[in-house]
């Protein structure tokens, strides 16, 4: 259940371009975030980076249980994807997410 809600917020979030690829982008741009997804193939000490910046901008994140090829594909995209973050979500859709990502 949990893949396909989150498949369909990717993929929207794609189509509006309104997502940031990459552990450094979205570092970067953490500011603009809603939402960032981080696979398990990200080192932890960048992780926990990710994880401590968007914590301070008050902004949630998942831990996406899979790795970043299983991401890319998720996203329906041809690359690995480490981390995304999502700059336009709604926040019904953000908290169905976090929900389901718990609940799992």
């Amino acid at each position: 259940m949990i893949k396909k809600q989150l498949e369909k917020t990717l993929k929207d979030a794609i189509k509006e371009n309104a997502c940031i690829f990459g552990t450094k982008q979205v570092l970067g741009n953490i500011s603009k975030s809603k939402l960032v997804l981080i696979s398990k193939s990200v080192p932890s000490h960048i992780s926990e980076k990710i994880q401590n910046d968007a914590k301070k901008s008050n902004i949630s994140t998942i831990s996406y249980d899979d790795t970043s090829v299983s991401l890319g594909k998720l996203c329906g995209l041809q690359f690995r994807v480490s981390s995304i973050s999502l700059t336009n979500i709604a926040n019904t859709d953000i908290k169905t997410l976090q929900k389901e990502t718990e609940s799992k």
